[in-house]
């Protein structure tokens, strides 16, 4: 007996030592994974903010970014007063805060819609937040009213952004409950009809209120100011902040409606705050820089694929990303032609199609559904 009983001490991992037999830390693997995603991010962001400072029309030395800094930050000087502080601060600086911070927006929507949607192809243009944007838009180009105040076309974006985004809801529930696919149909109905209503007053309209909004539609971030910079920070960081408090209950949705009822999430309630979260950050981003597509579908699907689904690293993951993409789609409007400044929607479609299609493929063939 004491043979048999002494055995399984002879076979027990040790607990000290080298630590040969120590079994590693759960998560010990994902979380390296995380640090080195976030720093390649957090470079790249870097990287090409100093590219946009110094590239463009008029280009710029580092020498004299840093001499402008000290200029107008420590020394107190006007920025009207020198040529280099004018571009710099009036036009380059405010740009690319107003693309970064819509870039993180429009990802960060995404990242949720998709967790909520329990679907890597959902984006906040299924519900009709972009369209809505575009209908109050159009409605102001083709008026003449964006003249009278600089913030009429963005208000009037953002307000039919939110006022589609009701109506699907309102459109969606039945017994007191929207399920996921009454939302996408449901989507899909209130997008056309809104788009009709657009194409509907771009015919109403003039020559010039019919190039205003086609190059709105299309994106850009030519009309950026500090006042827009403004805005949109203070609305992305109350959208970020309530993305990330509802990250481990959006963790448990994407697992099924009657899981999540089962862990006491009330389902109904949660997919109502998300969506009006996602349409928040949708809508500033649209309003100041136009429909800029692919951004929310891309760049959370990506990250995804880098540090998997929890939305503990997706959603500020998805922000570094989507700064990135939309601030390098930027540089590329500003330089790709002499003396002219595409619309960004173009390049993001550009890099986000293809790149999708390389993705989509990738997931097929580890589902096996490709051969």
């Amino acid at each position: 007996m004491s043979s048999t009983t002494s055995a399984p001490s002879t076979t027990a991992p040790p607990t000290t030592g080298q630590g040969r037999g120590r079994t590693p830390a759960p998560g010990g693997p994902k979380r390296v994974r995380v640090a080195v995603v976030t720093l390649i991010l957090v470079a790249a962001v870097l990287g090409v903010v100093m590219l946009s400072i110094g590239l463009g029309q008029f280009a710029t030395a580092p020498g004299d970014v840093f001499a402008s800094i000290r200029r107008v930050v420590f020394n107190g000087a006007d920025p009207l007063d020198n040529q280099v502080d004018a571009v710099l601060w009036n036009i380059r600086f405010p740009r690319i805060a107003l693309g970064l911070l819509a870039g993180a927006a429009l990802a960060v929507a995404g990242a949720v819609m998709q967790g909520v949607f329990a679907n890597p192809l959902a984006e906040p243009s299924i519900i009709g937040v972009n369209a809505g944007a575009s209908v109050g838009a159009t409605l102001v180009l083709v008026l003449g009213a964006a003249v009278t105040s600089p913030w009429l076309l963005p208000g009037a974006a953002f307000l039919g952004a939110i006022v589609v985004t009701v109506v699907v809801w309102a459109f969606a529930r039945t017994g007191g409950k929207a399920a996921v696919l009454t939302l996408v149909l449901t989507g899909i109905a209130i997008n056309a009809i809104a788009s009709a209503g657009t194409s509907f007053l771009i015919f109403l309209g003039d020559t010039t209120a019919r190039e205003q909004v086609i190059f709105w539609q299309l994106g850009t971030l030519s009309n950026a100011t500090w006042e827009a910079v403004g805005i949109t920070l203070v609305i992305f960081t109350a959208g970020f902040i309530g993305c990330m408090v509802i990250r481990r209950p959006i963790d448990v949705l994407s697992l099924g409606d009657a899981s999540a009822s089962a862990s006491g999430i009330h389902v109904e309630r949660l997919r109502l705050v998300a969506i009006l979260l996602a349409c928040l950050l949708t809508g500033v981003a649209v309003a100041f820089g136009g429909i800029i597509a692919f951004v929310g579908l891309i760049v959370p699907h990506t990250i995804r694929l880098m540090v998997g689904p929890s939305h503990r690293y997706l959603v500020p993951l998805s922000a570094l990303g989507g700064a990135v993409l939309l601030a390098a789609a930027d540089i590329a409007t500003r330089n790709l032609i002499a003396f002219s400044d595409l619309p960004i929607g173009i390049f993001t479609a550009i890099v986000g199609g293809p790149l999708f299609l390389l993705l989509l493929r990738r997931t097929l063939h580890g589902q096996g559904g490709l051969r």
